[in-house]
């Protein structure tokens, strides 16, 4: 289930929908029988996420063969990301999506620890 809801998070993010992508990956999903519980930061999110909740239970149907499955939205507002980034870890992501800033980083001779 969790690689599936993986491949369709990246199919969206492929197609532009980056804070789709964000939501289905930003916490991983509970499966309990053929319930599936995720939990989000706010009602804002749980709003964006709605919206495409249909095409998510349509992909994990189809792909787990298993009409039964349902997906529950739990609002945490005291949720944390797991995912925390340090100064390092923003430069590593830029530098996979553009090889290119590192000529602008020692162009500039900017420094990671400042």
């Amino acid at each position: 289930m969790l690689l599936q809801w993986t491949k369709y998070a990246q199919r969206l993010g492929d197609k532009g929908y980056k804070i789709m992508e964000s939501l289905l990956l930003i916490n991983d999903p509970v499966l309990k029988g053929t319930s599936i519980s995720i939990e989000l930061p706010n009602e804002g999110s749980k709003l964006d996420f709605e919206k495409e909740m249909n095409g998510l239970l349509g992909h994990l149907r189809g792909h787990l063969h298993n009409h039964d499955i349902t997906i529950e939205v739990i609002v945490n507002e005291s949720f944390e990301s797991r995912k925390t980034f340090n100064d390092q870890d923003r430069y590593n992501r830029l530098h996979e999506i553009n090889p290119n800033i590192e000529l602008l980083r020692t162009t500039f001779g900017l420094d990671l620890d400042a």
